[in-house]
């Protein structure tokens, strides 16, 4: 055994590691090169697409953050294959035996293929963009990000979601078109009704001009419900999409002051308590 390590020429191996390592930090750079660069070259070429083609904001994120997920992902496989290169393997013997392995292994990877086959079709169809507000999977909010393999939806309590592609299903996009802004709002049973319903109405009229987020309406459609301690009208707007709660914000307290203005009580619950003498 000592002999064996006395033949070892101890300087020839540091300098032969010294070496690789240097090799390796170069391939490390050189890639943080070319990713940073590729992702630059990237993004320009979408600003530009998107100025020439007049593709919405939401449909150039998209297909710009699907294409920095396929150039990450091609990219990593080059710098993989550059490090075994590197180490002297024969990479088309791996890929042989990885096509091999793979085959042993597709049934488990099944996921992952269904992931990105729906991936493309979402894409290809065009069913959601980046900045669209859905609900799938369980979960609602905005899309962030639509990858190969998972799709980013952040909720409305700040929360990120990484859904896989393939528990999309039954997806509901309320980004298409313009959206509908309700709000229903109670007088008291001792109120006039039609007074109550051209109050509205003007404060509605007053209101459309004043809001360039309303797009058709208000309209006040009339009593909806009967309650147990109040008469429930319905007033309906169009919107710009993702504008519909700010409307329905601003019309709550718009119609409110409307009705304060005019003597028209909004109720609230009543509580009789009743007191049994038991004398």
């Amino acid at each position: 055994m000592m002999d064996i390590l006395k033949k070892i020429d101890w300087a020839e191996l540091a300098t032969d590691a010294g070496i690789l390592l240097f090799k390796l930090v170069i391939i490390y750079i050189a890639y943080l090169i070319v990713k940073s660069i590729g992702r630059k070259i990237i993004e320009r070429s979408f600003d530009r697409l998107e100025k020439r083609e007049n593709l919405s904001l939401g449909r150039s994120k998209t297909l710009q953050s699907l294409t920095l997920n396929i150039f990450s992902y091609s990219l990593i496989f080059v710098l993989v294959v550059t490090i075994f290169n590197l180490f002297g393997y024969n990479v088309t013997a791996l890929l042989a035996g990885a096509g091999v392995v793979g085959l042993a292994i597709g049934f488990g990877a099944q996921g992952l293929v269904s992931d990105v086959v729906t991936g493309f079709f979402l894409l290809l169809e065009k069913q959601i963009d980046v900045g669209d507000y859905i609900t799938t999977g369980g979960y609602s909010g905005i899309v962030e990000a639509v990858g190969l393999r998972t799709t980013q939806i952040r909720g409305f309590d700040g929360t990120l979601h990484y859904v896989p592609n393939r528990e999309i299903v039954g997806l509901s996009n309320h980004s298409r078109g313009n959206m509908r802004a309700l709000v229903d709002i109670g007088i008291s049973y001792g109120d006039d009704i039609d007074k109550a319903l051209t109050v509205l109405q003007e404060a509605c009229e007053k209101f459309a001009q004043e809001n360039e987020q309303v797009v058709e309406g208000p309209n006040v459609l009339g009593v909806q419900t009967l309650g147990s301690s109040d008469v429930v009208i319905r007033v309906i707007a169009q919107t710009k999409n993702m504008e519909q709660w700010a409307v329905e914000r601003q019309l709550r307290k718009v119609l409110k002051e409307a009705l304060d203005a005019n003597g028209i009580e909004i109720p609230f619950p009543h509580q009789v308590m009743i007191h049994r003498n038991e004398n």
